[in-house]
């Protein structure tokens, strides 16, 4: 419309007499006419010479630019009346939709030279703007979506674009009926510049009340809506349930006397929808999405064509109002017919046979039709983890540039004949591999981990593999590991380009506190992951302290007044030699335990600290090697150790051996087996590890030991350890769903203590302790492996060699079974933090001889739990156990039988 204005004004100058001479003392009254202008006035044709064209109105934008976008030039002839030129004019200034008028006056004339001003407006543009009715964080969300920045001109479509990405930001949330009403005022404190107000006005979330589906046979309404991710029906309990609103008829609901008479309550799926329209407990949200409900009617098709139907398709959708504001949502399916695999035929493979192909690809003639499992078994949808499929048996020896492409040759009834078109190609050899993202670990550090060596045949098992070892390291983001294949086909090489991006390893363990007649208590505890001992002392590689060599540095000191107080320190080298990884630690602690209690006066005394103690010095060194057989998973560890045990006038175990000094001195070898892929959160692999250690026999050297006073002056034992962990998936899980695994965990431990003399006790030391928490021995410095058991403190004993009158003394054994289950679910997993949730069920038990050994009498506990892995304090987490036999017939309250565990920093065994 001011469009059209504008061409009007400008014919009202041309056919009109124009008032160009004014009052110098009246600037309103017109006083006379141009007589230049007699001749426009009598519409006679001439040609003119634009002489001038001065720009006006124009604050903020360049006058030159304005009158360059016109397309009107000096020395442009010009037809008045009669040319086009000044409404092509209007129309280019229009068309940049910067101006809300464009006006274009004749300013005066010279004989044949016409002089023009383009006079403008500016549309206003953007001061500030806000949002009224929603809460604080939705509005620093919304100014994201939104795609507003200040000094930005204000348009129709930007008013149009900024309130249809708030509708479809509260839409995403639920928010179907969202009102927003947009006020736009004048800026006073900026010239030609508006704020915005948009008022929103939510209404209720609309949420899913039905899902209802018509037309499926093959498939039941609750399975289908399985695959409904993202459109979840609400939660429900009634007796009456209410029948939804559909445009495709009533579903007839199965009635009792139907569901007995087909023996339903056998069967937990028709159990489960036969209950379904009384009792429907969901969790999740049931706001309703329109994109996500898009998305959810693909997979459907999906899962139809994963069962053979590929000419399944939904013919029509109805989303219905309720009254509540509730939505009802219809599905109707038309699922074709069934299909099934008929022939299967190679064509172009020269490496490998046709038998070897079709037993990798494992389909069968007379097999449900899927073409999503034929592309799986071809290699065309490849995963990090890898899988049996044909591309990766090529893959695995340089033929990178393989193909595999599935054919139908024949579709005859229900049956489907396929051809397999291979494209073998030249095997790849490795040309460059080149790493980015590392600031600051090193690039021998990266290179010593990897498998994708140049001058070597491309392998994707090892490409995998390497990825595997990079996230094993946890210096990097295990999500953004890429190897960034680039293949050349014309020489036959692959160029791999491993992008990283470094995360913080480090960790810091600080706590402090006061005890009442202990005092102040505290933790003070560092681990440097990656570590760089040989610029230790260049001070110019501290940032804080020199790192990027990938060794491992921990020191912690702890003291709990007088009565507690130890001193710990290890260092990790991975890669002894830097050749192979070896890995070579080094460790020392020592500690001081005070037994404070004064039995006499009944209370603690910090005086004891110098006259019942136990104090342990100990030192170790250990040196790993990997093996390449069975697999080069497993890896071979001996540890050399000494641990100094002095004792004053301190009870420890039950023995009678309260003052002395004992040595430990002990080989340990152990044979470890790792497959997992990510520490934190394991989707699969398992983790093993078989021991033996032992001290020398002294007794059967030196006699003399069976009768000594002081037998355990040197401690002899031979202890055997066996832990195996499985991680196993749960349900079906792809691409971003990857996040949201279900993973059960599958633990069993064993361990056995043995003596090489039966004259001679059991060692005191290198026991077992069962049940509490597992912190007590967290760095081994109590003499004994403690095996925690969620639901139950230690495990005790009355011990009459102390005190007849005490129980409760703890109990130490020698032989010991443990067993674990544990469901755990991921909340968030991300380079900053790990979280996830668990249940579990464990039992356990220990014996103090094989005469006692029961491996069917163990002690129950089920119960729940969080895990938060934070890159600077490392793990953090509690459960909550219920020991199953604490339970008394007399007394059945949880209280007496459950117990919290907090967990810091490691997972207690």
């Amino acid at each position: 419309m001011r469009q059209i204005c504008s061409r009007f004004f400008f014919v009202l100058l041309c056919s009109c007499a124009l008032v160009s001479t004014v009052s110098a003392q009246d600037s309103t009254r017109v006083t006379g006419v141009d007589p230049t202008l007699q001749g426009i006035e009598d519409g006679r044709p001439k040609e003119y010479t634009i002489g001038s064209i001065r720009v006006t109105g124009a604050n903020h934008l360049d006058t030159a630019i304005v009158a360059s976008i016109s397309g009107l030039q000096v020395g442009d002839k010009v037809q008045i009346p009669g040319s086009d030129a000044f409404a092509k004019a209007i129309q280019n200034l229009w068309r940049q939709r910067l101006f809300s008028n464009v006006q274009i006056y004749i300013a005066r004339i010279e004989g044949d030279v016409i002089h023009l001003e383009l006079n403008v407006q500016e549309r206003p543009r953007l001061s500030n703007y806000s949002f009224q009715g929603v809460r604080k964080t939705e509005g620093e969300d919304l100014k994201e979506k939104v795609g507003l920045s200040r000094s930005t001109i204000i348009t129709e479509n930007t008013r149009r674009n900024a309130i249809e990405a708030i509708r479809k930001f509260f839409a995403g949330k639920g928010y179907r009926n969202v009102r927003v009403r947009l006020e736009e005022k004048p800026d006073p404190g900026t010239a030609n510049s508006n704020n915005l107000i948009f008022h929103i006005t939510k209404g209720p979330k609309v949420k899913v009340n039905s899902v209802n589906f018509y037309g499926n046979e093959a498939a039941t309404d609750l399975r289908l809506k399985k695959e409904l991710k993202g459109t979840k029906e609400m939660m429900r309990l009634s007796v009456h349930p209410t029948t939804p609103i559909t445009p495709f008829g009533a579903n007839e609901r199965i009635t009792f006397k139907e569901y007995v008479k087909d023996y339903g309550f056998l069967s937990l799926t028709k159990t489960r929808a036969f209950l379904d329209p009384f009792v429907r407990v969901k969790l999740g949200g049931a706001k309703y999405d329109q994109n996500k409900f898009d998305e959810d009617r693909e997979k459907i098709l999906d899962y139809y064509n994963a069962l053979g139907y590929r000419d399944a398709r939904i013919t029509d959708t109805a989303v219905v109002n309720r009254p509540d504001g509730n939505v009802d949502i219809s599905i109707k399916v038309d699922e074709g017919r069934r299909y099934y695999f008929g022939n299967l035929v190679f064509r172009g493979n020269t490496k490998y046979s046709d038998s070897l192909l079709r037993a990798v690809v494992r389909i069968n003639k007379g097999d449900i039709y899927n073409l999503d499992v034929l592309n799986k078994r071809l290699g065309k949808n490849l995963s990090a983890e890898g899988g049996a499929d044909i591309s990766g048996l090529y893959m695995d020896d340089g033929y990178l540039f393989f193909r595999a492409d599935p054919v139908e040759t024949a579709v005859y009834n229900d049956t489907i004949d396929h051809e397999i078109r291979i494209v073998e190609g030249p095997q790849a050899t490795i040309r460059n591999v080149n790493i980015y993202g590392n600031d600051k670990t090193k690039d021998y550090v990266i290179r010593r981990e990897l498998r994708t060596v140049p001058g070597e045949k491309f392998s994707r098992s090892d490409l995998i593999r390497s990825q595997r070892e990079l996230a094993q390291l946890q210096y990097f983001n295990q999500e953004k590991i890429n190897p960034g294949v680039v293949p050349d086909q014309s020489d036959g090489t692959v160029d791999i380009n491993w992008q990283l991006e470094e995360k913080s390893s480090d960790q810091l363990e600080l706590s402090a506190g006061w005890g009442g007649g202990i005092g102040l208590t505290g933790t003070l505890g560092v681990t440097f992951n990656n570590f760089s001992i040989k610029n230790f002392f260049k001070k110019s590689t501290w940032d804080p302290l020199p790192s990027g060599d990938g060794q491992k540095l921990s020191l912690r000191i702890q003291s709990n007044g007088s009565a507690y107080r130890s001193y710990n320190f290890s260092f990790t080298e991975p890669w002894l030699g830097g050749r192979k990884r070896n890995p070579f630690t080094i460790s020392f602690f020592n500690s001081k335990f005070a037994n404070l209690y004064n039995p006499v006066t009944g209370a603690f005394d910090k005086g004891l600290a110098k006259e019942q103690y136990l104090r342990t010095i100990g030192v170790g060194i250990s040196l790993g090697k990997q093996l390449k057989w069975p697999d080069d998973y497993f890896s071979l560890l001996y540890s050399l150790n000494y641990t100094q045990y002095k004792l004053k006038n301190y009870a420890f175990q039950g023995f009678g051996f309260t003052t002395g000094t004992s040595n430990n001195i002990s080989l340990k070898i152990a044979l470890q087996r790792s497959s997992v892929f990510d520490p934190q959160y394991p989707t699969g692999g398992s983790n093993m590890t078989a021991s033996v250690q032992f001290t020398p026999p002294y007794s059967l050297i030196d006699k003399s030991i069976v009768t000594s006073a002081y037998p355990y002056k040197n401690p002899e034992y031979h202890k055997w350890r066996f832990n195996a962990e499985w991680f196993v998936p749960i349900g079906r899980a792809g691409g971003a769903d990857r996040n949201r695994q279900l993973v059960l965990k599958i633990a069993a431990k064993y361990g056995f203590m043995g003596r090489y003399n039966r004259k001679l006790d059991f060692s005191p030391f290198e026991r077992f302790q069962l049940g509490g928490d597992g912190l007590t021995n967290s760095f081994g410095i109590l003499g004994f492996d403690v095996i925690a058991l969620r639901g139950y403190p230690v495990f005790d004993k009355p011990n009459p060699s102390i005190n007849p009158d005490i129980s409760g003394v703890s109990e130490y054994f020698t032989i010991f079974n443990k067993y674990q289950l544990e469901l755990r679910y991921p909340i968030v997993r991300n380079p900053s933090s790990t979280i996830y949730a668990l249940t579990f069920f464990d039992a356990a038990n220990g014996w103090r001889n094989f005469g006692e050994y029961n491996p069917f009498r163990l002690r129950r506990s089920v119960g729940a739990g969080m895990r938060f892995f934070l890159p600077m304090f490392g793990m953090l987490g509690f459960d909550y156990g219920i020991g199953l036999d604490r339970l008394s017939p007399a007394d059945r309250s949880l209280k007496n039988a459950s117990r919290f565990t907090f967990m810091l920093g490691f997972e207690p065994e």
